[in-house]
């Protein structure tokens, strides 16, 4: 698993994203992308949490931050976390940050930076 580019290595802040089927779903999931590019941290893989995979369970219960981005109010991603008892630090909802869902899964890049400007600063003021 030494090349795996999954998200899957041990990582100091873990990025987990709702990538469901509507904008703001999209939108978290773009967000945590970039936030890995930029080296805040790793994007880790939600699914394999949710899938119950051993190594995936205890991988994202060694992360020393557990940063979860929701898009809607249905908060899939924390619950699937809560779900596998994994400790999460940080909890941010789109939609609470006045991104309004729709069904458009083409978002425009102003909209994905806007949103991972205020996703850092939120990190950060947690990190005080």
């Amino acid at each position: 698993m030494s090349n795996c580019d999954c998200g899957c290595s041990s990582a100091p802040v873990l990025f987990f994203s709702c990538s469901g089927g509507s904008n703001v779903g999209q939108i978290a999931n773009d967000v945590c992308r970039q936030l890995t590019m930029d080296g805040q941290g790793k994007l880790f893989c939600l699914a394999g949490v949710g899938g119950k995979i051993g190594s995936f369970v205890e991988k994202a219960k060694d992360g020393s931050k557990v940063i979860v981005i929701d898009g809607c109010n249905l908060h899939c991603a924390r619950k699937i976390l809560e779900n596998a008892d994994i400790p999460i630090n940080t909890h941010i909802v789109l939609t609470d940050l006045g991104v309004a869902k729709n069904n458009n899964l083409i978002n425009e890049q102003t909209v994905i930076h806007e949103n991972k400007v205020k996703i850092l600063q939120i990190i950060m003021e947690n990190n005080k």
